[in-house]
């Protein structure tokens, strides 16, 4: 079985509210994440994908955990691990997100675990959370 390993964030804004985006292809929401690229550290590949995806500039404050899961392309299972790290916003609007994102914005923390279509990111989130209220 194939492996992929990819990176992403979890961004909270000064209001405490939190950034989730809803993929272009099949609709899912979740947080901007990406493939890590050849030479490429977990931690820059999550902050360029928050910046490509999410439309924002952020800065990584602690590493959350991860997503395992197995999907099909083209027939092939591949198993994916997803690295999550809790960010700070700085700069940038949501609305600048790539093509591979139909919508992304700021949330209530509520609001997102409602909006979150997987468990796995409901439970990453609930972590960011606790990590973020200390």
């Amino acid at each position: 079985m194939k492996r992929e390993f990819s990176a992403g964030g979890i961004v909270f804004n000064n209001k405490g509210q939190v950034l989730v985006t809803q993929h272009s292809q099949n609709k899912h929401w979740s947080f901007p994440k990406g493939l890590i690229d050849s030479g490429q550290t977990p931690e820059e590949a999550a902050l360029r994908e928050v910046k490509e995806e999410g439309g924002v500039k952020a800065e990584i404050i602690d590493k959350i955990g991860y997503s395992k899961y197995i999907y099909s392309l083209n027939g092939e299972k591949i198993f994916k691990v997803v690295t999550y790290f809790l960010m700070k916003y700085i700069s940038g609007d949501p609305k600048d997100h790539d093509w591979e994102v139909e919508e992304a914005g700021w949330y209530e923390p509520e609001d997102a675990l409602k909006q979150l279509t997987f468990n796995q990111d409901k439970e990453l989130l609930k972590k960011a959370l606790e990590i973020y209220g200390k």
